[in-house]
């Protein structure tokens, strides 16, 4: 795992004490680390005391490589600073982004809570669909049964105006 560190002393023997400052957890995102447990001696005597050095160590904290950070360091004041890229820049894109989440965030409430009404619509609509096919169906009934109330009528009059032909009025 990679980390930033600085020679904190050296001692006569050629041995460097680095204190590890920050630790990569991801290609773009270190982790400072706090000053406790945090110094590593090597054997070195090739870093001045407050040189800053990156130290890739192995799980069990063993330095498998070490750089100069110059360039490292070089490469992200050009890479973040040069371009402008400040904390403070950095915090309004953080809350432009959260607003934006925040806005689609309430663009979806407000889409599924119209779906509800459009469903609770349909419903209403689909059963006023229903009462009209009933009451339709109840007029159908009610009008053939005063077509054949009439019918009966005219039949029953038709034969009260016109007595059969045996009967006679005397």
């Amino acid at each position: 795992m990679l980390h930033l560190a600085q020679v904190k002393k050296k001692d006569p023997e050629g041995k460097a004490m680095l204190r590890l400052l920050a630790q990569q957890k991801a290609e773009h995102a270190w982790t400072v680390l706090p000053d406790e447990d945090c110094d590593l001696w090597i054997d070195s005597e090739e870093y001045n005391e407050g040189a800053l050095i990156l130290v890739e160590l192995s799980p069990t904290r063993q330095v498998q490589n070490l750089y100069d950070a110059t360039q490292w360091v070089l490469q992200m004041i050009e890479q973040y600073l040069v371009a402008g890229v400040t904390p403070a820049s950095l915090q309004e894109e953080v809350q432009r982004a959260e607003q934006w989440r925040q806005s689609l965030t309430l663009q979806s409430q407000e889409l599924g809570r119209r779906a509800l009404e459009m469903e609770a619509r349909r419903d209403q609509i689909q059963e006023l669909e229903e009462n009209l096919k009933q009451e339709k169906q109840a007029l159908d009934i009610i009008t053939a049964q005063l077509k054949a109330s009439v019918q009966l009528n005219t039949n029953i009059n038709g034969l009260t105006e016109h007595p059969t032909d045996g009967e006679s009025d005397c």
